[in-house]
């Protein structure tokens, strides 16, 4: 027994395949939308906890580096510096290794969202697939 597109004039398996092929690009797109809608959704959660976390650690970093250029200043002072000048060192030394710190963090922060954490990992595989059915079919 035949197939029916054994039968059928190749304008039919033309536009079968056409309408094949644009359905599967339709339900790509769609699942592209839906795995970057997770993905969205994800990071801003996440957001939403580290921007709490950042207020209340901005609050603590500011408390504990006035705490630190006190006590390098008293520090500097029973080393011989006057008062005034013992305060400004203190606070450019605290204030330079508190930049090379935050420069360091910056920096990798940078690079990790450079890197493949927002690439649509499952979007690609499929539309590989597809292709190759795409690619069997002609």
């Amino acid at each position: 027994m035949a197939k029916e597109s054994d039968n059928a004039p190749l304008s039919e398996l033309v536009g079968g395949l056409v309408s094949d092929v644009s359905g599967l690009l339709r339900k790509e797109i769609d699942l592209a939308k839906t795995e970057a809608s997770e993905k969205v959704s994800k990071a801003l959660s996440g957001v939403e906890v580290l921007v709490i976390g950042m207020v209340l650690a901005i609050g603590a970093v500011g408390v504990l580096l006035s705490a630190l250029v006190s006590g390098l200043a008293a520090f500097l002072v029973t080393q011989g510096f006057t008062q005034t000048s013992s305060q400004a060192l203190s606070a450019l030394i605290v204030g330079f290794l508190i930049a090379g710190i935050a420069w360091v963090l910056v920096s990798k922060g940078l690079a990790t969202l450079r890197g493949a954490n927002l690439k649509l990992d499952r979007t690609a595989a499929s539309l590989r697939r597809d292709v190759g059915v795409v690619k069997e079919k002609i």
